[in-house]
Formats: structure tokens, C-alpha cells, sequence
């Protein structure tokens, strides 16, 4: 995929969900894997031309493994122009060596995100940007069915109360696969995740279904996207009001 791609893809969530507007100070989730680094660049393309100006700031949390080499990030973010902040935490020791968690996926994403939450109000941010893409969609909704018993999904904006940031996830019209022709394409600097859990988790699994799924009824992840962004759920409607979209059929034709 190629860079004028994505960003076509990235304004097209914007736009339809009204992610960002004028004077919007935006901190970008940074993990070290291939979708935060597509979004870091998304944004960074995005801020060149979209009518409503807006700032970005790039942040990872360090789990504190030790053994995560971020000297390729900073050199991107530098390349880009956007300011970039590494929040140093002791979580891994707590999760894995104190509390000993056996399921440790949960409070593990809590306290990254208080981390991160609290480096965005530091630094001024009112909103900040995490990578979730197409295939996490819809990752999501079958997790919710399958462990919740309940047709649900992240939405495409959260307001989050108690740390007063508005969350948005740009790239949910981005395949997967997309982003790994990007990544290669243009030679991102990932880096492996350091978590000992990384690998062996429920999302895992239903990767691997939605993948057998596709394989054995041809188009049956498409639909189950549809089933999100046209369906009943109010946080998929969009600015116009509707819920009906063809975007991921429409923007194939930019290629």
C-alpha cells in the first residue's frame, strides 16, 4: 500500500466521524508495532492538508522489560516532525513479578493507558489517536460474542471522562494486510513486542478464526465489518447522520 493510500483511507474515517477539528492537540499511541507506526505517519501526512490544523505528539510507554531499542522511533518521529516522548513505568515487574497475574492482558492495557493518558495531559493533548485498524474491528465484535454474549465494538470516537481526552481510531477502514505492504514498503522501524504474554492471548484466537472464516466463505470479513459500520450500533453512525457506508469497496479503486 502506498502511502497516498493511506491517507485516503485516514481522511475518509476522519471526515465521516468527525475526528479531529481545529486546534486539536493529538497524542499518538506508539507501541513499536507496524499499525502505530502506519498511524504516526497517517497523521503526520494528514497534518500537511487537512483544512482543520491540528498538532501531534508521540508517545510510548516502556513496560519496563529493558529490552526495547526505541533509537529507530525517535529518528522517524524526528523525520516526521512530531515530538516524541518515552514514558518509563515499571508495569511488566508489577504484572509478571508482583502481582503475578496469570491472566495479565487486562490490567496490563489498564495501566498503559493511565500511563499514556497522563503524558497526553501533560503535554496539553485534548485527544489522542490509537492504531486499531479494520481486521480489530471486527476482532472485537467476535470476542464480544463469543466471551461477552453481546454484539458490541470499540466506537470510531470515545469521549473518556475521567482523564477528559477524546480517543480516536483513524485507521479503522485500513486492512490488516495493508498495513504490512506499508510497512514493508517504506521500511518501518518495528520492534517486537517484549511482553512475555505477546502471542498467546483471546485476540489471537480470534485472528486465526476470522482468518479461517474468510478462507472458508470468501468475503465473510467484509460483511462482518458491514455488520458494524451499517448496522445498529449509535457510535458507528456517522457525522451525516447514516450508518450506511461502501468505503472499503470505493477507496480499492485508488490503486
Amino acid at each position: 500500500m502506498k502511502l497516498q493510500q493511506l491517507l485516503s483511507y485516514t481522511r475518509k474515517a476522519v471526515d465521516d466521524y468527525q475526528m479531529i477539528q481545529p486546534g486539536d492537540k493529538i497524542a499518538v499511541g506508539i507501541s513499536g508495532g507496524k499499525d502505530s507506526l502506519a498511524l504516526l505517519y497517517a497523521l503526520a501526512g494528514l497534518r500537511r492538508f487537512y483544512p482543520k490544523p491540528f498538532t501531534l505528539y508521540a508517545i510510548t510507554v516502556d513496560l519496563g522489560f529493558g529490552t526495547f531499542d526505541l533509537s529507530g522511533i525517535e529518528k522517524l518521529c524526528a523525520e516526521l516532525e512530531v515530538p516524541y516522548y518515552i514514558q518509563k513505568t515499571e508495569i511488566g515487574d508489577v504484572i509478571f513479578n508482583i502481582r503475578k497475574e496469570s491472566n495479565p492482558c487486562s490490567l496490563c492495557a489498564k495501566l498503559r493507558k493511565g500511563a499514556f493518558n497522563d503524558k497526553a495531559k501533560e503535554l496539553g493533548c485534548n485527544k489522542s489517536a490509537y492504531a486499531h485498524h479494520k481486521d480489530d474491528v471486527v476482532e472485537t465484535m467476535l470476542l464480544s460474542l463469543l466471551y461477552e454474549g453481546r454484539y458490541s465494538c470499540f466506537s470510531p470516537v470515545t469521549y473518556l471522562d475521567r482523564s477528559d481526552i477524546t480517543l480516536i481510531r483513524p485507521l479503522i477502514y485500513v486492512e490488516e494486510a495493508d498495513i504490512v505492504g506499508f510497512q514493508k514498503k517504506y521500511d518501518l522501524p518495528v520492534q517486537k513486542n517484549p511482553c512475555p504474554a505477546d502471542g498467546y492471548t483471546r485476540r489471537a484466537y480470534a485472528k486465526e478464526l476470522v482468518t479461517r472464516l474468510n478462507k472458508e466463505n470468501k468475503g465473510a470479513k467484509e460483511r462482518l465489518f458491514h455488520a458494524i459500520t451499517d448496522g445498529t450500533l449509535p457510535a458507528w453512525r456517522k457525522a451525516d447522520g447514516s450508518s450506511k457506508q461502501a468505503t472499503a469497496l470505493s477507496l480499492r479503486n485508488i490503486e
